[in-house]
């Protein structure tokens, strides 16, 4: 086992796309997905609680962190789904235990409903579920155009750049007040790359922003959601997003779940609650 991951590259669909490796290969597989606009530093509090007995992997999703960024492409929900698949066939992750949060428990549950025979436990943070704008009920036409209109504004739409890392800091305690001003700094730093003219910009893709102008039917994703073979873990945040997997009933459509509500935590439960969060974790893993 590493006492500090290192850092590697794999390949999907010609991209190369970064991942933290905690070592210790014998054990277990465990894979960390992040949300939309984080990195897989997300996770280095909570990787060294289970770091001594599983094979702990971490990567940046494509267009964020270390990774590189899609050109002539947008990003959809299912080439994050093809990304993940890519590193568990190439780094041998099989059977695994997934961990995720926000947009990355969006990708892990509808990766363990296709690859149900390759997940034994599936843990969910915070995960993204049936956001309310998916079913929205617009023409092809409008839709198309909607689509269109979006992604050519973000064209014109420049990387924010900050003057120096204290205000990049500023900003992320901003929008997660929750944090402490350690994690916050610690965030900042593998969460921002210095550009030629001295500013700071964080490392993801502006057209991560953008929204393809078809998803999959809510059916198709309940339906996945169904296949899910495992036994399965959500943890949501009082004072978390809304459209969360496990609200509205969508706990249902698991066959083997358990549902936790944590208090005074935001969004980024696993930082806000880091102790709740891994005694859960760590309950549910040994059951």
């Amino acid at each position: 086992m590493s006492e500090s991951p290192t850092s590697h590259s794999y390949f999907s669909e010609r991209l190369r796309l970064h991942y933290l490796d905690w070592g210790n290969t014998d054990q277990p597989a465990m894979l960390l997905l992040h949300g939309v606009q984080d990195h897989c530093h997300t996770w280095d509090w909570f990787a060294p609680r289970f770091a001594d007995r599983y094979h702990l992997v971490a990567p940046d999703l494509r267009g964020h962190g270390d990774s590189e960024w899609c050109k002539g492409a947008g990003y959809h929900t299912l080439d994050y789904v093809y990304d993940t698949a890519q590193l568990v066939n190439q780094a041998k992750l099989q059977p695994l235990t997934l961990v995720a949060h926000s947009m990355g428990g969006t990708i892990a549950a509808l990766f363990a409903g296709v690859f149900p025979e390759r997940v034994e436990r599936l843990v969910l943070l915070e995960g993204v579920g049936l956001h309310p704008g998916w079913a929205d009920g617009l023409g092809a036409a409008q839709r198309i155009r909607n689509w269109i209109e979006g992604t050519h504004t973000l064209a014109g739409r420049l990387p924010r750049r900050y003057d120096n890392l204290q205000n990049a800091f500023e900003r992320m305690q901003k929008a997660n007040p929750h944090l402490s001003p350690e994690q916050a700094r610690h965030l900042t730093a593998h969460g921002s790359n210095q550009n030629e003219d001295g500013t700071y910009s964080w490392k993801f893709d502006n057209y991560t922003h953008a929204h393809p102008p078809y998803g999959m039917p809510e059916d198709q994703i309940t339906a996945c959601w169904e296949r899910v073979a495992c036994p399965v873990l959500i943890i949501n945040a009082r004072d978390g997003y809304g459209h969360r997997i496990g609200q509205n009933g969508t706990d249902a459509y698991f066959k083997d779940v358990r549902m936790v509500n944590v208090d005074a935590a935001g969004h980024w439960v696993h930082h806000d609650q880091l102790e709740k969060v891994v005694d859960e974790v760590d309950a549910f893993l040994k059951s």
